[in-house]
Order: C-alpha cells, then structure tokens, then sequence
C-alpha cells in the first residue's frame, strides 16, 4: 500500500554498465578497425563520427550516471536524462571532430558550443523538474 505514495528511485547502475561496455567496446574498437584499415572516403567517413559517437557515449555513461548520483535532484534523474547527457557529449565531440575536419574549428567556438550544449541540457532538466509533482497520501 505505500508503494503508490514511494518518490521515484534513482535507477541501477548495473544497466547503465553494461550498455556503456557495450557501446565502449563497439565504438573503440570499430575506429581501430576503421582507422587501421580503410581510407576516408564519404563512407568510411560517416562510419568514424558514428562510431566516435557510440564510443564517447558509451564511456561517459558511466560517468553521467555518477554525476547524477552525487549532484542529486528532487525527483531524482531518470534513465532517459542519464543517457541524453551521455549522447550530448558524443554529439558535442562529434560536432567538434566535424568542425576540425573543415578546419573552421577554433577555441571561443569550442567554448560556445560547450556552453550551449550545457544550457539546453540545464533548461531540459529544469522543465522535468518543474512537472514532477508527488503523489498526495491518500487519507484513509
């Protein structure tokens, strides 16, 4: 009876352990294949910053979800946010090995993109903070 009224719990890490060896071995150990073996050609170009991407998320999944654990919020962090600050950073460095691959790459545009990616993931957790509402103790 008053598991209706429980808050949300923080999620286990041993999922979030397992998808980050997960996508840590199959992204760094597809650029070393991808590196080792093939020329940057449109395919095997698009193949780096997929597997770059898969390779930083899965290595910061682990860390996000430590991040989330020791800065607590009310409610706490669900899976869904763990794994989305974990993508945005693959996605900020991807973003970066683009740019640097135009050469157009420079460090106040470094420091910009940090930054906007951290006010949009900031804005994003401010929004589920302000829609969570506890359930009201039923009176019996």
């Amino acid at each position: 009876m008053s598991s209706a009224t429980e808050p949300p719990s923080f999620p286990p890490f041993r999922t979030f352990l397992w998808a980050g060896i997960l996508l840590s071995l199959l992204g760094w150990g597809g650029l070393a294949i991808l590196v080792a073996t093939t020329l940057p050609t449109l395919g095997p170009r698009w193949l780096f910053f997929f597997l770059l991407l898969s390779a930083l998320s899965g290595t910061t999944l682990p860390v996000a979800y430590f991040v989330n654990l020791r800065f607590p919020t009310n409610p706490p962090a669900d899976g869904g946010a763990i794994i989305r600050e974990a993508v945005m950073v693959g996605v900020y460095v991807c973003l970066l090995a683009w740019l640097q691959q135009g050469r157009v790459l420079t460090a106040p545009l470094a420091v910009i993109l940090g930054l906007g990616f951290f006010i949009i993931e900031f804005l994003l957790r401010v929004r589920e903070v302000s829609r969570w509402k506890p359930r009201e103790p039923v009176d019996e």
